[in-house]
This record gives structure tokens, sequence and C-alpha cells, in this order.
């Protein structure tokens, strides 16, 4: 994760609506140098994640937190200013500790059987394994991650795109007590989706058991 950078300099600290209780800090990825693979991939920018983590008046239960256009998150790209303000974080606010993204490693990830099946791609159980799978790993990769293909729980549920409807793709996936200290329902798994071309678009859903 990395630590924020500031806020555009006129505004404030993003505060969910329904309780006032400022957002946490999750997420922020400079979208201009991500690795040579994914350079424009994305568009330019600062992507931002903010998230109510409110437990006292429950609001995931309340406001749907799972959806991808719910307003208990702030997901979005903002353009890097000139001037910024100094960022502090809200008082009385318990915040995750900063963490910093100093490198990315480069892996092979395979979509799970139903979303290689709407390819086309039928995959046979020996072969998939004998090939694929180890010990070690399995396919989706879980875990926290740039791009690839979406750890699905339950079924397949990219959001679409408000402007043109189109399916939306993978950005960053984050997943429950990872990087961050936090749980997704019953060890759910999220996903920052955009739409390939209204690169504005960008959108945040999680699932669990």
């Amino acid at each position: 994760m990395l630590v924020n950078q500031g806020l555009p300099k006129d505004e404030q600290w993003p505060k969910y609506p329904h309780c006032q209780n400022p957002l946490q800090f999750f997420l922020q990825l400079n979208l201009n140098t991500l690795p040579e693979a994914l350079k424009n991939e994305f568009g330019s920018g600062i992507l931002q994640m903010f998230y109510c983590t409110n437990e006292e008046l429950l609001c995931d239960c309340d406001y749907e937190e799972w959806e991808p256009f719910s307003d208990i998150h702030l997901i979005r790209i903002v353009q890097p200013e000139t001037e910024a303000k100094d960022v502090k974080n809200p008082e009385n606010k318990k915040v995750f500790p900063p963490k910093l993204i100093v490198d990315w490693q480069q892996l092979e990830d395979y979509p799970n059987y139903a979303e290689a099946a709407e390819f086309g791609i039928e995959l046979d159980d020996e072969l998939y394994e004998d090939n694929f799978l180890t010990e070690e790993d399995s396919f989706p990769i879980e875990g926290d991650k740039l791009s690839g293909w979406p750890f699905w729980i339950q079924g397949i549920e990219y959001p679409n795109c408000p402007i043109c409807g189109e399916r939306m793709r993978l950005v960053f996936q984050v997943d429950s007590d990872d990087n961050l200290s936090f749980m997704f329902g019953d060890s759910g798994c999220g996903h920052i989706t955009q739409c390939q071309h209204h690169k504005n678009q960008v959108a945040f859903a999680w699932t669990c058991l």
C-alpha cells in the first residue's frame, strides 16, 4: 500500500455521508509509474481508495458496502497538482500503518474454470493440476495484486461501466488481511475495476463466503 501523497488543495478529508465518519485510507497507486508491461494501460493520474470502517453503526450492512458503486467507499483517479494540501490524518481516527510498494514481482496468472469457459476454453482437471498447480500456488492468484485475473469467491461479478455499459476489468485486487489488517465480510476479496474506454470510471466491490 502507498502512503497518501496528498489531497487536492481545496478538498477536505473524505467522509462517509451517512455517518460522517472519516473514510479510512486504503490504497494509492501512481498510474504513471506502473511496471513497463502495464504502462498507460490504466491511464494516468493517482488511483485512490478510501473506505468506511465504522463498526459502531454497521454501515457495511445498512448501506451494502459490497456493491461496486456504493457510496460507503470512494474510488477515484485524481490528477497530480503542483499545489497539494499537506495531508494529516483525521483526529481521533485510527489509521492503518503506512506501507510502501517498493517493487513489483511478475507472476503468471490464469482464470478460474468458469471464466475460462466464457472464452470457450475447457480446462481438463488433470492437465490443469499437472501444469499449473503446486502446493505453493493456485489460480487465480489470491492476495493483493495488480492486474491479472480476479479471485472470485462466488460467481463472476464484473461491474459494467455506467457510461457505456461494457464490462469493467481488474486494476487491483484487495484481499482480506493481506497488506491491510481489515476483513471484508467473512474473509472476502475485493476488486478495483475500471472501464477500458472511460478510464475515469472506476469501482470497488467485494464478495465473501
